[in-house]
């Protein structure tokens, strides 16, 4: 994100969890999670310009249905702390055009809000460093640090402050795919809190294909990590079979790993081509209501 002179349009990434093993409860009644977290070249648009009225803001919603109101969007959220930092005062009009399905495990309310502080700090003469931009962002959400460092792929620890940026990723691209139901991550959590109470629970089954030497290219974690998402075995028989359903599907149509992100609702596959991609996204769109293909992020600055 670049320097500019009252306006900024900037693409808000999703992100995918190649990898999401959650660990103890915190007592801040947090989790600490170990996640592979890949930022990709689909979002949100996100369009900011000042005006003259100061301390007032409007936002419009464009794109999607939604069942929060505007004034609650965590846009907005991220405005008021901003603010209430820095002093910020001058008025802002803000068009965010929504393409990330609601309650997808894609962190698209995470990204929004990371995108806009970024956004703000411009647009206010960069008054805050990285370290304070983080600090915020991690009282809005524990996703928010990972795409304040605009990185395409990090090794993320704690309850997700904790960013390690990740280098020689090999190029790769996904399908998404939505079932067109949302998942909540609290609900979530509580599920796998009650699903490990079970005696008979083994923390060491993985939930989908995991060798270890799929993405060589991901060298600084090891060769030891075995790629799982520790949500995917917790949801009731309906919902785990609709994402089983999915996650076959990517595999049979060549992705080289399939898996949900997050806490879901959207699966994703992973294919070393883009050609491959495509010709998966062509077919899965005959069953499921949300299906895009896309490849790694490079960059979210689209204009000033």
């Amino acid at each position: 994100m670049s320097e500019n002179t009252g306006k900024i349009t900037v693409l808000a990434p999703a992100k995918v969890n190649l990898h999401l093993a959650v660990k103890e409860k915190r007592p801040d009644g947090f989790h600490n999670l170990e996640s592979v977290f890949l930022a990709v070249n689909f979002g949100d648009t996100l369009h900011f310009m000042l005006n003259n009225h100061e301390n007032s803001h409007d936002l419009t919603m464009e794109g999607m249905n939604f069942s929060l109101p505007a004034e609650k969007n965590i846009i907005n959220r991220a405005l008021s702390v901003f603010r209430a930092k820095t002093g910020f005062s001058k008025g802002i009009a803000i068009r965010a055009e929504k393409r990330i399905p609601v309650g997808g495990g894609l962190g698209g309310g995470s990204s929004n809000a990371a995108y806009a502080l970024l956004a703000f700090n411009k647009l206010a003469g960069s008054p805050l460093d990285k370290n304070a931009l983080l600090e915020l962002g991690s009282a809005l959400g524990s996703d928010v640090p990972f795409f304040i460092y605009e990185t395409a792929a990090a090794w993320v620890t704690g309850r997700g402050e904790f960013i390690n940026p990740l280098n020689n990723i090999p190029q790769l691209f996904f399908v998404l795919v939505n079932p067109g139901f949302q998942s909540d991550t609290a609900s979530a959590f509580r599920l796998l809190d009650e699903y490990r109470k079970n005696p008979r629970y083994d923390a060491g089954i993985p939930s989908s294909k995991n060798e270890n030497n799929l993405f060589p290219g991901i060298q600084e974690i090891g060769s030891w990590l075995k790629y799982r998402n520790d949500f995917l075995q917790v949801f009731d028989e309906k919902e785990r079979s609709v994402y089983n359903e999915i996650i076959f599907q990517l595999t049979e149509q060549g992705a080289v790993y399939a898996n949900l992100s997050g806490a879901g609702s959207t699966c994703f596959g992973v294919f070393n081509n883009i050609e491959q991609a495509q010709k998966t996204a062509q077919v899965l769109r005959e069953r499921w209501p949300f299906v895009q293909e896309c490849g790694l992020l490079e960059n979210t600055i689209l204009s000033t």
